[in-house]
């Protein structure tokens, strides 16, 4: 039993030894960083920093991206004219008729499908 309460012992110590070493290595990488500027772009927990972009930026890209719309809505004025001045779109009689006796006609093979079933 003394024997597994020593190496217990000085597994602890190896283990706040290394502790410490690991402590050591990051002062240092956090110290190096700081001079470097963190040019690397990497934070200490391993992530990204957050990306901010001004109000002044979005504003200007907003504005690049009305002007771009402006733009494609100034040359061709007359197929936004043409979808703007139809209305709705709206089926001939004739068209109507045509669909109706379509459907009509599935509806009676599919009952015939059933009385066949049935039977």
């Amino acid at each position: 039993m003394a024997n597994l309460d020593n190496v217990l012992q000085q597994l602890r110590e190896e283990h706040k030894q290394a502790q410490g070493a690991v402590e050591k290595l990051q002062q240092a990488i956090s110290t190096i960083e700081s001079l470097n500027g963190n040019s690397a772009g990497i934070t200490v927990n391993g992530n990204r920093p957050k990306k901010t972009m001004s109000a002044a930026a979005r504003r200007k890209i907003a504005q690049a991206q009305k002007a771009r719309w402006a733009k494609l809505k100034k040359q061709s004025p007359q197929a936004n004219a043409k979808h703007l001045n139809s209305g709705s779109r709206r089926i001939s009689a004739a068209g109507r008729k045509r669909i109706a006796a379509a459907a009509r006609a599935r509806w009676a093979r599919v009952r015939a499908q059933q009385v066949k079933k049935a039977a």
